[in-house]
C-alpha cells in the first residue's frame, strides 16, 4: 500500500468515525434547541396558565437532513414526542395543536440546524367549510 494510499485510507476512516459521532448526536441537539426555542417563547398568562408556541420549524442542512430522514419519519415524531414530554413537565399549554415540521435548508448558518417557532392557528373542518363556501 503507497503512502498515499493509507493516508486516503486514514482520512476517510476519520471523516467516517466523525459522520457517526455527529449523526448518533444529532437528535439529542434537535432536541436540546427544541426545548430552548420552546422555553424562550413562554407567555405567562396567569399562574396557572403559561402558553408555547404550536409550531416548530426544524431547518436542516442537507446533509443532515438526508441523514436523518433516511432513517424515516421517525425522527420528527420523536422530535414531536419529545417536545410533548417536555411541556408537560413544565405545565406548558400549547397555543393550538403541536407541530414540528422539518425541512431541507441550504441557508443554515451553522451548517447542521436552526430552530424557529410561531403559533400555527387550528382550523377546524367547520370553519374551512365557511370560509370555502
Amino acid at each position: 500500500m503507497s503512502a498515499i494510499s493509507a493516508l486516503e485510507q486514514a482520512l476517510e476512516n476519520r471523516w467516517e468515525a466523525l459522520w457517526a459521532r455527529i449523526v448518533d448526536k444529532e437528535p439529542v441537539e434537535l432536541v436540546d434547541a427544541l426545548r430552548r426555542e420552546c422555553d424562550s417563547n413562554v407567555v405567562v398568562c396567569s399562574e396557572s396558565r403559561v402558553v408555547v408556541p404550536n409550531a416548530y420549524e426544524v431547518e436542516l442542512a442537507e446533509h443532515v437532513h438526508d441523514e436523518l430522514t433516511r432513517r424515516g419519519s421517525r425522527v420528527g415524531q420523536e422530535l414531536t414526542d419529545s417536545l410533548m414530554r417536555h411541556a408537560e413537565e413544565k405545565g406548558y399549554e400549547w397555543a393550538g395543536p403541536l407541530t414540528v415540521h422539518l425541512t431541507r435548508s441550504s441557508d443554515v448558518p451553522n451548517g447542521r440546524y436552526r430552530v424557529n417557532s410561531g403559533v400555527l392557528n387550528h382550523v377546524s373542518a367547520e370553519g374551512l367549510h365557511q370560509v370555502t363556501h
